[in-house]
């Protein structure tokens, strides 16, 4: 099994800067790809952006794509999503709870990076609230 914990969510500006982690712990040599989603008040969870354990490909939403930044440390077994500082990233409708998923099985079709049933393991999820 692999374990998930969130953190860095919390109340931020829009305009602002947004860093979460995801620290894994348990198989996580097994692990193929780590993803973030995210599920606003009221609407279902979405995929926001996903990287490749071993190779580090990327995958982003269009919605964030350009502005957020997904990455990963394997020596920590972390992976960050961050905004892109260089420009004001964040917007009212980034507020959601974020979730990081780990899948451990392999799956390179197309779509596979943004299916929800293609990640085994869950994390409980971390809040930001972006304010205007």
């Amino acid at each position: 099994q692999v374990q998930l914990a969130e953190s860095g969510g919390g109340l931020v500006q829009t305009g602002g800067s947004l860093r979460l982690s995801c620290a894994a712990s348990g198989r996580t040599s097994d692990m193929w790809r780590v993803g973030w989603f995210r599920q606003a008040p009221g609407k279902e969870r979405e995929f926001v952006a996903a990287i490749n354990w071993d190779s580090a490909q990327t995958y982003y939403a269009e919605s964030v794509k350009g502005r957020f930044t997904i990455d990963r440390d394997n020596a920590k077994n972390t992976v960050y999503l961050q905004t892109n500082s260089q420009i004001n990233s964040l917007r009212v409708d980034d507020t959601a709870v974020y979730y990081c998923a780990a899948a451990l099985k392999r799956c390179t079709g197309k779509g596979c990076s943004s299916r929800e049933n293609n990640y085994q393991y869950w994390g409980q999820g971390t809040q930001v609230t972006v304010s205007s």
